[in-house]
Parts: structure tokens; C-alpha cells; sequence
């Protein structure tokens, strides 16, 4: 039985729920994180050095690192509709998943941690204007490939990519500030929403 340690707040538990959702599989999960058992607690240290959500349990093998949780599920458990072996089909789906835990991540932090966390350490005006600005910049990439593609972020198909990129386009209209016009992260928003994990871990009302 796999065993998925994390809150549900995380958006990077969220994605490891949300590709459950799609392989059908049965899982157990343990709360910890944020209001709940400390990830810095001896017992969690020992899973994840990192002291973050989340960590996933199958039998003896422990993971952690979202994008890498994404990985191995689908390797293991009859993903290769979402994530296929052939490497010219794979590579697209890799680097845009790359792009999103580096470029795309590092765009919203400041401006989510000010506006969505409202955290005392990230209310600095300058630096706020910024952080939009480069996360609307990130987004506007987004919105080229997805009119290159007319779908989903890797082509046609939806991919293990659009997981982690649905999530991180939930979080942007989630957030409230001015958002230019992307009609097509707009037109991807709604086609993800058609997808049962997708309302259920993605747009639900949390960013």
C-alpha cells in the first residue's frame, strides 16, 4: 500500500493526489506539515533530510521531491499514457516539468508568500511589483506554448506535465492580483476543470 505523507495544503502534495486520482490507485495518508506533525520531527527527518512535504512510502522505498514522487508512480503503477517510455515523446514532458520546480516556482514565491500567506517578511512594495511582474512574465511563456499547442502544455495530450503546471495555474488565478490576458491559461484553466483529480485537488478553492 502506498502511504503519502503531507497536508493537504501543499500544492506539491496536491499533485502527488491529483496523479493517484488519475492511475486509480489506493493510498493511505498521514498528515504532517503545517499544523500537524512536525516535518522536523527525528522520526520525518529520518524520511526527508529537507524536512518537507511530501514523502511517499511504498513499501520499503521511500521518495521524496514532488516532480520525482510524479515520476516513479507513473513508471510503477501504468502511467505510460501520461508519462511515455519513447525518449522524443518523454523529453517534452520532462522539461516542462523541470521549467515549472525552477523558473515557474521561483516566479510566485514573493508574491504568494505577500498576498496569499500575507507574511510580515514579504511586504517590501518594490519587491512585491516586482515578483508580479516576473510571475506574469513566466505566465506569458506559459500562454505562448499553450497557442503553439491549442491543448495541453506538452502537445495534444494531457501529460504528466499539465499536473504540475494545472496546479501552478490554479495558484495564479487563485491569487489576487491584476493578471494580464492569457487567453490561452485561461482556455487550459477550463479544459483541466473537466478532469475529476483536477476539481478535486487543484481548482478548489485553495491557491
Amino acid at each position: 500500500m502506498l502511504t503519502i505523507l503531507g497536508r493537504t495544503s501543499s500544492i506539491n502534495v496536491r499533485k502527488v493526489l491529483w496523479l493517484c486520482d488519475e492511475l486509480d490507485l489506493d493510498y493511505l495518508r498521514e498528515e504532517w506539515g503545517d499544523g500537524f506533525q512536525s516535518t522536523h520531527s527525528p522520526e520525518f527527518m529520518a524520511l526527508n533530510p529537507n524536512a518537507m512535504v511530501p514523502v511517499l512510502k511504498d513499501d520499503d522505498l521511500v521518495i521524496w521531491e514532488s516532480n520525482a514522487i510524479l515520476r516513479y508512480l507513473a513508471n510503477a503503477y501504468g502511467g505510460e499514457w501520461l508519462y511515455p517510455i519513447h525518449p522524443q515523446s518523454r523529453a517534452p514532458i520532462d522539461q516542462w516539468m523541470d521549467w515549472q520546480s525552477t523558473e515557474l516556482n521561483t516566479s510566485w514565491r514573493y508574491a504568494f508568500m505577500s498576498l496569499v500567506r500575507h507574511s510580515p517578511a514579504h511586504q517590501d512594495p518594490r519587491l512585491l511589483a516586482a515578483a508580479c511582474k516576473g510571475w506574469s512574465h513566466t505566465m506569458s511563456i506559459l500562454n505562448q506554448q499553450l497557442e503553439k499547442t491549442g491543448r495541453y502544455v506538452a502537445g495534444r495530450n494531457f501529460t504528466l506535465a499539465d499536473i504540475p503546471i494545472g496546479l501552478a495555474v490554479n495558484r495564479w488565478f487563485e491569487t489576487p492580483l491584476d493578471h494580464p490576458d492569457y487567453p490561452a491559461v485561461r482556455h487550459y484553466y477550463e479544459r483541466l476543470t473537466e478532469r475529476h483529480g483536477y476539481t478535486v485537488w487543484g481548482r478548489n478553492g485553495t491557491p
